[in-house]
């Protein structure tokens, strides 16, 4: 009897750790069906739109307005693209965007790493009030300084042309200046004191240890510069005047008449608008993350 119950014991406490395991991998298992469901929602909730655009694009002006609801044209009608750069100089639209994007994204490379260098290395006082204020900038609402801004360009004679929207591009954006200024902390500073032993100022410690070290931030700091100003509408909008100065989003604005509105020309205009930036993201989205990751290492 004694030895009947000890292998009962055994019997029953090798079969409690295998319940255990069986009831974690199915939680675990629950866990994540529920997870896949939530992400694939969430796709179909960001890709569903973009597909609307792209088919609108491609339809009749019958299936555009039809009832009930057609997803796909029967024939696509690829003639809209061709009639975008005939009905509207959208050539000079995507040219000028282009120029105004290039122009953007190296104004907040070169503010956002010359105020994270002075933050992150450089010894000055009130260094960390400074830094707090700029960052406490974030909180103020764009719409707040909208109008003096305007009042400001129109009295130096700015208005209608680039001026107002590259120039503030050079000076630090607080967010960027943030990311680079935590990447260049995370820098050894034993890096720069063999520099500093070698003769290096700060210039030379700047553009030549740095910057190439901080590739992967700069990145990033490029990345969200392009598709801000690419996707700039407001700006554009408040600022310019001139038809032949209008980026790609303001340009789109223009299928949009007083009677009647070509929805067909619209979404085919989104639908080059919005290329660029998905064809940077496929390209780029390994150095993306990675820069994310990094830029988030506390210094």
């Amino acid at each position: 009897m004694t030895q009947l119950s000890e292998g009962t014991r055994v019997s029953r406490s090798a079969i409690r750790p295998a319940r255990g395991r069986r009831s974690q991998r199915r939680s675990r298992t629950t866990t994540r069906l529920i997870s896949y469901a939530l992400l694939s929602i969430g796709a179909v909730a960001f890709i569903g739109p973009l597909l609307w655009m792209v088919t609108t694009s491609l339809k009749t002006k019958a299936e555009i307005f039809s009832y009930p609801i057609t997803l796909l044209p029967a024939v696509p009608q690829w003639h809209h693209y061709v009639e975008l750069f005939t009905a509207q100089p959208f050539l000079q639209y995507i040219l000028n965007t282009l120029l105004y994007t290039v122009i953007g994204v190296i104004g907040s490379l070169v503010g956002s790493s010359c105020a994270a260098f002075a933050f992150a290395r450089m010894r000055f006082r009130l260094r960390g009030p400074a830094f707090a204020v700029m960052m406490a900038t974030v909180m103020i609402p764009s719409w707040v300084t909208l109008i003096p801004a305007y009042i400001m360009f129109s009295r130096i004679g700015w208005l209608d042309t680039y001026l107002p929207l590259l120039v503030p591009a050079f000076f630090a954006a607080p967010v960027n200046t943030f990311l680079l200024r935590q990447f260049f902390r995370s820098i050894p500073k034993e890096i720069e004191e063999a520099a500093r032993i070698d003769g290096a100022g700060n210039l030379r410690f700047f553009f030549m240890i740095l910057l190439p070290l901080s590739k992967s931030a700069l990145l990033v700091i490029a990345i969200f510069s392009f598709v801000f100003y690419w996707n700039d509408f407001m700006g554009p909008l408040i600022y310019l005047t001139s038809q032949g100065k209008f980026p790609i989003q303001l340009g789109i604005l223009n299928f949009v008449g007083e009677n009647t509105q070509d929805y067909a020309l619209m979404m085919a205009g989104a639908t080059l608008a919005i290329l660029p930036c998905v064809v940077l993201f496929f390209i780029a989205q390994r150095w993306f993350i990675q820069g994310i990751v990094i830029t988030g290492v506390k210094g």
